[in-house]
């Protein structure tokens, strides 16, 4: 396991041009940056384990993101002046997929400091026969690898299950039902004896009022070793979509706590639009979840294509902020995933 552990220093306290790139308006780190790294670096960690003298310099496989499973925050304000260090290995292998681990880490008051936990599963793929490729296996050794190991085959099962459980295939739960049949009766008007008739409750907004739009044209310059569009790049236009929605939803600026289930689910050609739309989808006192749906778009046919889904959990300084009351039974469904989003967030954050 420890043979594909590798390290990466980002000098942000050294490098004053580096530092500009990443820099906010607000004086801290761009998080849709680090999006980006990580990605690179999920990417860079699988190649070293599958990394084999007899193959050459050229690897016969490309790999690519599949999943972004978790990234858990430690602490919501990266500093922009201190150095970052980037550290992962690979923690889990299948026949064709693999599981990288990875810790973000910040030199403050020196000594590094752990700011974030990511889990990414990337797949090998042969550029031959256009089909998976089988990767190397992993020989987990002593406890604590062997921990690793399980852990990530408990993952594996766990998004097993999670995909089996999907509301595209299974109804809600009844526990699920009543939340949505409560929430819809609270938008009744009691006098008016009738369920057509829909009102807002107070201190709320309806889902439908949060959707937010951006449209990206692809261009070469962000493209990866494929020839397609960087998933990093993807990861960092939506989070910063989602950030931007959650800002207005909150009127105040939010800090992002966890970003979970980012479904690559066809690749971004080079020259395709890019349509992202996210909406927020849930809310729990202070913290919101955010949704964003991407979509290539032809322009001559007309026809959409999903190619991401994207989770982001944040929250607001600011107090409790409106309940998102869905209208429509697609939005309940909407709600209901995001409560779900959210839920695995907080009870991961009550494990810690």
């Amino acid at each position: 396991m420890n043979d594909s552990y590798q390290e990466a220093i980002l000098p942000l306290g050294q490098d004053y041009r580096l530092r500009e790139k990443y820099l906010t308006f607000m004086k801290g780190v761009r998080f849709g940056r680090i999006l980006e790294d990580l990605d690179t670096f999920a990417v860079l960690t699988s190649y070293k384990h599958n990394n084999n003298p007899a193959y050459g310099p050229v690897s016969p496989m490309y790999i690519v993101t599949a999943l972004v499973d978790r990234i858990d925050m430690h602490h919501q304000e990266i500093a922009p002046d201190c150095d970052i260090k980037f550290s992962g290995k690979t923690t889990w292998v299948g026949t064709t997929s693999l599981e990288v681990t990875m810790h973000v880490e910040q030199f403050r008051e020196n000594n590094w400091k752990r700011l974030i936990d990511a889990r990414f599963v990337m797949v090998a793929k042969d550029p031959l026969k256009l089909g998976k490729a089988v990767v190397n296996p992993l020989m987990p050794k002593g406890p604590e690898e062997e921990e690793l190991f399980n852990k990530g085959t408990a993952n594996q099962q766990l998004r097993k299950h999670q995909r089996n459980q999907s509301l595209l295939k299974t109804p809600p739960n009844e526990q699920e039902r009543t939340i949505i049949h409560d929430t819809f009766l609270s938008t009744i008007d009691e006098r008016s004896a009738t369920f057509k008739l829909r009102v807002k409750p107070d201190n709320a907004v309806w889902m439908e009022d949060t959707l937010l739009k951006n449209i990206i044209i692809c261009h070469p310059e962000e493209r990866n070793l494929y020839g397609k569009i960087f998933g990093g790049f993807l990861m960092r236009k939506a989070f910063e979509l989602a950030w931007a929605n959650a800002w207005v939803y909150c009127k105040s600026k939010p800090v992002v706590t966890a970003v979970d289930d980012i479904l690559f689910k066809e690749p971004v050609d080079i020259g395709s639009l890019l349509y992202l739309s996210s909406q927020v989808v849930y809310t729990e006192g202070p913290n919101l979840q955010v949704k964003v749906h991407a979509e290539v778009v032809d322009p001559t046919t007309g026809e959409h294509k999903t190619t991401n889904m994207f989770h982001f959990t944040l929250t607001t300084k600011k107090g409790d902020i409106s309940r998102v009351i869905p209208k429509s039974y697609a939005e309940s469904m909407l709600f209901i995933d995001g409560k779900r989003h959210y839920d695995e967030q907080k009870a991961v954050v009550t494990t810690k």
